[in-house]
């Protein structure tokens, strides 16, 4: 089971996101073709996309790789631990961790799986797990009524200063000023 949601997936495609690459592929009914989530492609009408998993998946229910950004060239032999370790982290992301609970997930120690994904991703998993926890408040915040702190709860933070300090440093606004953003452009584009 994906631990994100539809709408979570098509905000990440719609962004190009290149750190949830390897975590789920896009496929567009009308082509027939799946892409990555950083794929540069003109992007489909929501009703025609479908997410898989796996690639494997996609090609299974009829779908071809993408020739523009070739989802099925994974060029590192570190791709399968990235993707292991970053599917643990959108999983976990509520919970308290650690590097060393991460690590020992995949069998690593902890210095070298630190090393090893800032290498292949260019962020440390430290960063990464702050990165899913402000995309999953930045999406309670435009759909839900939840409030501040129990979306700060929900996504994984101990503190409200933590978290309000982390999505201002990440969004560069507070959680409030977001939401009340997000409403004013959602007004503007229905009327």
């Amino acid at each position: 089971m994906n631990p994100l949601s539809f709408d979570e997936m098509w905000a990440r495609i719609m962004a190009c996101d290149s750190s949830y690459d390897g975590l789920f592929y896009t496929a567009v009914k009308t082509t027939g073709i799946y892409c990555r989530p950083s794929c540069r492609s003109r992007k489909p009408k929501k009703v025609n996309v479908e997410f898989y998993l796996h690639m494997d998946d996609a090609e299974t229910a009829g779908y071809r790789a993408c020739k523009r950004c070739r989802p099925e060239n994974e060029h590192s032999p570190n791709v399968g631990v990235v993707r292991e370790v970053k599917e643990f982290l959108i999983r976990h992301h509520k919970q308290k961790l650690e590097l060393k609970d991460i690590a020992q997930h995949v069998g690593l120690s902890a210095y070298h799986l630190d090393r090893l994904f800032k290498q292949e991703t260019s962020v440390t998993p430290r960063v990464f797990l702050e990165k899913i926890r402000m995309d999953r408040a930045a999406h309670l915040l435009m759909h839900t009524g939840q409030s501040n702190l129990e979306i700060c709860y929900e996504v994984g933070f101990l503190s409200p200063s933590s978290f309000y300090k982390a999505f201002r440093q990440a969004m560069g606004c507070s959680p409030s000023e977001y939401r009340k953003t997000i409403h004013m452009a959602q007004e503007e584009s229905s009327s």
